[in-house]
């Protein structure tokens, strides 16, 4: 009988349904979690701390993306962006001619460096062609390494200390990691957010703030594809798109997330000209007065809003500091004078 047992419950297990696996390994992991702290959280004061003043230093291109990117104009360091658009839009065209740009910053000299997952050295030769200056960037063509281990080389690349690394793509470096290494897919998204924070700190050789540029994949629904430990990590999400249809020739980068600059600002370029990525700072000066424009004309509108309501007594107006004085001091003067009548009441009594 007991034999018979434990066959069933073996035929039980090879048919358990996904959703049974998936509620299983949570809960094999649920156990795993510590269930006492390492070290005791506490509460950070910003007053307290201090940085490396060369952290909050810009990175420029010299075009008018140094004015998209971040407010205080450059490409800011020791942050994380993530790289999403449309399929043959332009996003390694426009990142590579970032990266060149920063490199080619006459104030400061900044060391950059490009991670290839996807393309060869061939088809990088034919992008030179086109744009020179891709030429004298440094790369990283990983799949020269697959029969090594791509996690150290990735390492040891990273530890001469890059101000800016533009990764293509991360879910790519990922995989091969993933795949070379014998790592789950979770260890090895891990593993390369950790090695970009760790570069963030400038925990490297030349004790570098590393700023990453990183494409990334979207679903076919334009979702990013990404943990929450990605999304948390990440400084801004650039998103590079075709205004229209694709045979219109517009395109268009703007953050849908960025903490150091504004969102929802579009930045039109071409890739007609040969040698350098068009931006057209015109329009983007043109958007930029019309909105400041709407922007006066609506706060107009709300003051005049708040002097009809005023007006039509719908809300009592806010008394101004003067007048909340003046009706202290007046109150202040009835109570004496009550007090003083008070007294008198008393002696005749």
């Amino acid at each position: 009988m007991a034999r018979k047992r434990k066959r069933k419950r073996t035929a039980d297990s090879e048919t358990e349904t996904p959703a049974r696996q998936k509620k299983n390994r949570k809960a094999r992991l649920q156990a795993t979690l510590p269930t006492k702290l390492s070290k005791k959280p506490k509460a950070t004061k910003l007053s307290s701390l201090s940085y490396d003043p060369r952290i909050f230093e810009t990175m420029r291109t010299g075009t008018i993306v140094d004015r998209f990117f971040a407010n205080k104009v450059g490409i800011p360091r020791a942050c994380n962006f993530i790289v999403v658009g449309d399929p043959g839009v332009g996003k390694s065209t426009v990142c590579l001619d970032i990266l060149a740009n920063v490199q080619n910053e006459k104030a400061k000299k900044n060391k950059v460096l490009f991670i290839s997952a996807e393309m060869n050295e061939i088809d990088m030769f034919e992008y030179m062609e086109r744009y020179p200056k891709f030429g004298e960037i440094d790369i990283l063509f990983l799949g020269d390494y697959v029969d090594e281990n791509p996690k150290l080389v990735i390492e040891q690349m990273l530890e001469e200390g890059y101000d800016l690394v533009l990764g293509d793509s991360f879910v790519e470096i990922q995989e091969t990691v993933k795949e070379t290494c014998y790592m789950t897919t979770s260890q090895a998204e891990k593993w390369l957010i950790d090695l970009m924070l760790k570069n963030n700190k400038g925990q490297n050789n030349s004790k570098a703030y590393t700023t990453f540029l990183m494409i990334q994949q979207v679903t076919k629904g334009g979702v990013f594809v990404g943990s929450n430990k990605l999304k948390h990590s990440t400084t801004g999400m650039l998103d590079i798109r075709f205004s229209g249809s694709e045979n219109s020739g517009q395109r268009y980068v703007e953050f849908s997330k960025n903490r150091r600059g504004e969102v929802n600002r579009r930045l039109f370029f071409a890739l007609n000209i040969p040698e350098d990525v068009s931006w057209n700072e015109e329009k983007w000066n043109m958007d930029k007065i019309n909105r400041d424009r709407m922007e006066k004309e609506l706060n107009e509108l709300a003051k005049e809003a708040d002097a009809f309501d005023v007006l039509l007594k719908h809300v009592e107006p806010t008394p101004t500091p003067e007048a909340q004085a003046a009706e202290a001091s007046a109150e202040t003067i009835l109570d004496s004078i009550e007090n003083e009548d008070d007294g008198e009441g008393d002696d005749d009594f």
